[in-house]
């Protein structure tokens, strides 16, 4: 098979380190995976895999759990703590609840139970590696971090603030959630910060697309098989025990899964396929949507005692275009992390520019600005709807103009700790225009807020 065969384009430019004392295993590893990434590298013991770790990165770890020394969960916590951040696929012939919870705090992304095929360790490879891309999607919105893990939304728009209030009210409580809202309008963003302000912030969490997976696959990945050999595979559910699964486009989920998964949030248990006893669970669920669910129940597409089940708070996450206050601050963001992400110079925001952001809808919301940006800053210019001449017409246009211009300043002033001088080379202008602007702004009286 190709590398954009069934498991996907994302293993083309993968590089994986296959670390196993058993040369039959190792080579066999890399038969497999081999014709299809970009790398693979060999380690014999967790001793040589770390001096190979010291030379290069690795997407993915496939590593055997029981070796002579020391088992592939001891090498992975040790060297967590030296800054190991790849993810970790562990092969191993125990399928035990206490060494799934061990995989789990030492941050393994998936199990492959011995024996195994080739398309198993390749799908757990796949899968390791889309969810590694799904959180690199969200990489750039997780900012404002307390402690290096805490995730928030940034803006201070009243709409966005109602958002914040309400997810301070469900944090404590272990109730499900749906989050509503367009595409691009930080569904998941506002998962991560509920999971970061709840008491599971220290578990994982785990985002699981269903309209990302195929529908024979799905439960299984969801709630995990017993092999032919009456091992069982992990799925999610079990991987993400004791902290938060979010399931996005739950709209896409197919009929089968829809029943099974009512009776998971009633009874807080999972049966694995083919298991003859069930697994209870601690989880914490959230959902979202972007599409009209009580349609779809009025039309027989979703259920509807799931729907009622899942849909015990709504929280509706506004679109971009409600939320005009927070883009100069978004934009700015954008364009400091893409400037520095890409080793590219920063463009300059100039007033023109801003004003003509907050007064573009963007239908397609944070995501599109986020893209605009990213591809300004690769282009060297923004589009010309967006570029700033000097010249703005109209009187409303002008005192719109002053508002962007003063804000913006504020923002800045603000990001430079108050140093007026930094401020005015952020700005691209001079000191005196800095000092002149706040001294005008006070003489006028205004309740100048730092941003």
């Amino acid at each position: 098979m190709a590398a954009g065969d069934e498991y996907g384009g994302t293993l083309e430019g993968a590089s994986i380190l296959v670390i196993d004392d058993e040369p039959g295993m190792r080579h066999f590893l890399t038969k497999i995976l081999e014709p299809r990434v970009k790398r693979v590298a060999q380690a014999a013991s967790p001793a040589e895999a770390t001096k190979l770790l010291d030379e290069a990165h690795f997407d993915v770890v496939v590593l055997d759990n029981v070796m002579p020394g020391k088992t592939g969960l001891e090498w992975v916590v040790e060297q967590r703590r030296k800054g190991f951040y790849a993810d970790t696929v562990l092969i191993t012939a125990y399928a035990d609840l206490e060494t799934a919870i061990a995989a789990l705090r030492a941050g393994v992304s998936d199990f492959v139970l011995k024996p195994f095929r080739a398309n198993q360790i390749l799908g757990a490879v796949s899968r390791t590696l889309d969810r590694k891309n799904l959180r690199r999607d969200n990489t750039l919105l997780r900012r404002e971090l307390h402690g290096g893990a805490a995730v928030q939304m940034l803006g201070k728009s009243e709409v966005l603030a109602k958002v914040r209030g309400m997810l301070s009210r469900l944090a404590p409580v272990p109730t499900p959630v749906l989050f509503t809202g367009a595409s691009g309008t930080g569904k998941e963003l506002a998962a991560r910060q509920l999971h970061q302000m709840s008491d599971r912030a220290d578990n994982p969490f785990v985002a699981v697309n269903c309209a990302a997976i195929t529908p024979d696959r799905i439960v299984p990945e969801l709630f995990g098989a017993v092999e032919g050999n009456e091992t069982l595979q992990p799925g999610l559910f079990l991987l993400a025990d004791g902290g938060t699964l979010f399931l996005d486009e739950v709209a896409q989920m197919p009929e089968q899964l829809q029943a099974a998964l009512l009776r998971v949030l009633e009874d807080q248990r999972i049966r694995p396929e083919g298991a003859e006893r069930e697994i209870p669970l601690n989880l914490r669920f959230l959902f979202a949507t972007n599409a009209n669910l009580p349609k779809a129940v009025e039309e027989g597409r979703f259920r509807a005692d799931l729907y009622h089940r899942m849909n015990v708070v709504e929280v509706a996450m506004p679109p971009l275009k409600d939320r005009s206050d927070d883009i100069v601050e978004l934009a700015a963001m954008f364009m400091r992390q893409f400037s520095t992400a890409l080793g590219m110079p920063a463009l300059r925001l100039d007033a023109e520019t801003l004003l003509k952001l907050r007064r573009y809808d963007w239908p397609g919301n944070v995501r599109e600005l986020r893209n605009l940006i990213e591809r300004s800053v690769i282009l060297g210019s923004l589009p010309e709807a967006f570029a700033g001449h000097g010249t703005v017409d109209g009187p409303r246009a002008i005192e719109d103009l002053e508002l962007v211009t003063q804000r913006h300043m504020l923002h800045i002033l603000d990001l430079s700790g108050g140093n007026r001088a930094e401020a005015a080379r952020r700005l691209g202008v001079s000191r005196k225009t800095v000092d002149r602007k706040l001294a005008a702004w006070a003489a006028e009286g205004l309740d100048i807020e730092v941003l």
